[in-house]
């Protein structure tokens, strides 16, 4: 690992070069920890987060009036999906595995050991403010490895409970979290981490590959895009409506595997729309009025992602998308209503990003060819999910198309399946996490050959003369 010149780093910065260096003091004695002394790290962090969840609802409610409910089950439930999995598993990924050996090679043993990979760099978003902190910090510690965690600044209170929670349970010599806006992001991307794991958008994540490169380090980004959702003749609309409803407009649609649009046939149009408006009024209230007084409603996390949003649903409405429900906004409270948009065509210009906000356009389809095209035609998505009883569908859709995951039938809950690995592919990411995958991840795989007392090497040692010339002809064609 190559030295930080001073000068790379402000004065105003040195406090992060410091804990950086703390960090890389300790990488070693924690390389050689067991799987008994990191599960015990791991097992401290439990209890405090079980002690603690009132204050972690309270701090995501105080960011962007996440519901409890909804913390309870996308930020708290994964993280402890996924460290009662590592409990149950680490013993095991961590033991050497044994390779087979070919016949050129008699006389040797060979295995893989996996060895941490030293100081990681965890940059997590303001979506999920906690599971996606905690999660990569639970593999990350359970691969051997010491942290430093940087929270997003635009959700304080969450940044600054998991300061809290982490100053209490780990030594800061092994995790430390360190606060801050983009300086902050843009000072630790010099610092030569061993590997950065970032959660965010494509633009950022660009900046944090040029960096890794930079250090020829490792690099896992976990992305976005516009996932799709397809809707054939054979599905069953009204649980396909509830199932989409509920992903999309759940955190106010403000998460990186939720169903961006929705392509649905023709024959079936008419039938979803008027049951996902139907599953909309169940979920958060039959009018306007009461939808906006909601307690089940997240909000925009800030006054630029609500702009963005109005923008991208006042320009799609001109264009002649045509609101089915919702479209009611309020600045102040940065509440957009979760809004149906109908007569919605691939040029739309809620078609032409990610949308991350509580707009679902759909679009109608007759032949499937034309779904595929719109899938390829962008980058590949985070997540896709098809909705169809006929298994030639599911499979030609999976076979067409490529995505970071997939669920039939049901949309997001993937995520929670630690056995799964979770990642994008292209433009939606780099890498994936989630248990053992996770473990690999921000492991070494290191290949160790051990020669027994006889070694065949010795008959292909030059002078290339005689036999050694032959024996080298031979093993070459034992394998033709």
């Amino acid at each position: 690992m190559r030295l930080v010149r001073t000068e790379e780093v402000s004065e105003m910065h040195r406090p992060l070069l410091e804990a950086f260096d703390r960090l890389r003091a300790r990488r070693w004695e924690l390389a050689q920890t067991t799987a008994k002394e990191r599960l015990a790290r791991l097992e401290r962090l439990k209890a405090n987060l079980l002690a603690r969840r009132e204050a972690l609802a309270e701090a995501l409610y105080a960011d962007f009036r996440k519901p409890q409910a909804e913390a309870e089950s996308t930020e708290v439930l994964p993280v402890l999906l996924e460290l009662v999995h590592t409990a149950k598993h680490l013993k095991a990924w961590m033991k050497p595995r044994k390779a087979e050996t070919p016949l050129v090679m008699a006389g040797t043993r060979s295995e893989v050991r996996y060895e941490p990979k030293g100081v990681v760099l965890v940059m997590a978003p303001w979506n999920y403010p906690f599971a996606l902190a905690i999660a990569p910090l639970i593999t990350a510690l359970a691969a051997g490895n010491c942290v430093m965690l940087k929270p997003s600044e635009k959700t304080p209170h969450t940044a600054a409970f998991l300061a809290s929670l982490v100053q209490d349970t780990f030594d800061p010599a092994e995790v430390t979290v360190v606060q801050g806006g983009p300086d902050v992001g843009e000072a630790l991307l010099r610092l030569p981490f061993d590997h950065f794991f970032f959660t965010g958008g494509p633009r950022v994540g660009q900046k944090v590959m040029a960096a890794a490169a930079q250090h020829l380090a490792g690099v896992t980004l976990e992305l976005g895009g516009k996932s799709p959702v397809i809707i054939d003749a054979s599905a069953d609309v009204k649980a396909a409506a509830e199932r989409v409803v509920w992903g999309k407009f759940l955190n106010a649609g403000q998460t990186c595997i939720a169903p961006d649009y929705v392509f649905v046939h023709a024959s079936k149009e008419e039938a979803f729309l008027s049951a996902a408006k139907e599953a909309l009024e169940r979920f958060y209230g039959k009018t306007e009025e009461t939808r906006r007084a909601s307690p089940d409603l997240c909000r925009l996390v800030d006054a630029g992602a609500f702009k963005r949003v109005c923008g991208l649903l006042d320009r799609t409405v001109k264009a002649g998308g045509r609101v089915v429900a919702g479209g009611v906004v309020d600045e102040a409270s940065r509440y957009i209503a979760p809004t149906l948009l109908a007569d919605v065509t691939a040029e739309a210009p809620v078609m032409e990003e990610e949308i991350f906000g509580p707009l679902l356009p759909v679009l109608r389809f007759e032949q499937l060819e034309a779904v595929v095209e719109t899938i390829r035609s962008g980058g590949k998505p985070l997540a896709m999910y098809i909705f169809s009883q006929d298994e030639e569908v599911v499979e030609r859709l999976l076979r067409q198309t490529s995505a970071g995951g997939t669920v039939v039938n049901n949309v997001i809950i993937h995520f929670i399946n630690p056995n799964l690995p979770f990642g994008g592919v292209g433009q939606s990411g780099l890498g994936a996490y989630h248990g053992e995958v996770g473990f690999r991840e921000l492991s070494h795989a290191r290949a160790v050959v051990r020669q027994g007392r006889a070694a065949l090497a010795q008959f292909f040692f030059p002078p290339y003369t005689g036999k050694a010339q032959q024996l080298a002809r031979l093993a070459s064609r034992l394998f033709e």
